[in-house]
């Protein structure tokens, strides 16, 4: 797997000149033409990457899933994650390779300014590409005034030049946030549908004795089930319920306990165990935390 350390090493990989900042760049992407082609099926970038793009050619695989640019899609990938492009040799090297802007920054640029910590709270840094955020034309134009704002600002470095782009940088972030959730809400009736798909999911995890041998249900393992990312799936279901998929797991979790409390004679352990938890303690701290009272507490209020 390739490794792209620098901006500078990006660059030369897609026969652009040297950036004129070695820690951010604004790309066009018309003008990016890709040497080397086996180094992009399988590739990382050493910095942050978030581009506006249409009409690429070939397919993006980020994740699991393989996303076509058809139309016009943001994606934010972060340091160190796993991509791969994917298209036949003269295809990439030959066709107009698309439209819209790519912006790179390094974390070091990020350097004692509030967006170093704050950026890892973003959590479409972490979304897969067939999350990506679908831009109206209106908001399109909006965010490639952003990008051309940097662009413009980094032409002439001086010792303004990083706090204004870092403005811009932090406006673009909370343009893409306002952005994503609005789009959870215009596909409110396709999240719902996956709403209801995961509580089916997890009624029948519960009622399953073999599939608790392996363990309590995690995030992941919805996420993995339903083709999204783990951060995705969280923010999809806050916007709908106000609860993350880990306090959706936790609330079917409850159910599922009551319902033995209630109706079953097993000990407080021996429904722990068949819950799917290691440790009987884990279950009693748990259900306490959620009802305020104990397991055997909630119990005898039926006795």
């Amino acid at each position: 797997m390739k490794v792209i350390n620098s901006i500078s090493e990006f660059h030369r990989m897609v026969s652009l000149p040297e950036p004129l900042h070695p820690l951010v760049s604004v790309v066009r992407v018309q003008d990016m033409r890709f040497a080397e082609n086996a180094v992009w099926e399988h590739f990382t970038l050493n910095f942050y990457c978030v581009s506006l793009k249409k009409d690429i050619a070939g397919k993006v695989k980020y994740g699991q899933q393989y996303y076509d640019y058809d139309k016009g899609v943001m994606t934010f990938v972060s340091t160190k994650q796993i991509q791969s492009l994917n298209a036949p040799h003269a295809e990439i090297l030959n066709s107009e390779p698309g439209a819209g802007y790519a912006l790179l920054f390094h974390h070091d640029f990020l350097y004692k300014h509030p967006l170093a910590a704050m950026i890892k709270n973003y959590g479409f840094f972490s979304y897969a590409v067939n999350e990506a955020l679908h831009l109206s034309e209106k908001e399109e134009k909006n965010i490639i005034g952003i990008f051309e704002k940097i662009d413009e600002e980094y032409q002439h470095i001086d010792r303004h030049t990083q706090d204004i782009i870092l403005s811009q940088i932090d406006l673009l972030l909370n343009y893409s946030n306002r952005f994503y959730e609005r789009q959870f809400i215009t596909r409110k009736a396709v999240n719902h549908d996956l709403l209801t798909k995961m509580e089916t999911f997890l009624n029948a995890y519960f009622e399953d004795e073999e599939t608790l041998k392996n363990g309590l249900p995690s995030v992941e393992l919805l996420a993995k089930t339903f083709h999204v990312s783990p951060n995705y799936l969280s923010d999809m279901l806050r916007s709908l319920t106000g609860q993350s998929a880990q306090q959706h797991i936790q609330t079917k979790l409850i159910e599922k306990a009551k319902e033995y409390l209630s109706v079953t004679n097993l000990s407080v352990a021996e429904i722990a165990y068949q819950l799917g938890f290691e440790y009987p303690q884990s279950f009693n701290k748990l259900f306490k935390k959620k009802v305020n009272i104990s397991p055997l507490e909630f119990r005898q209020t039926f006795n």
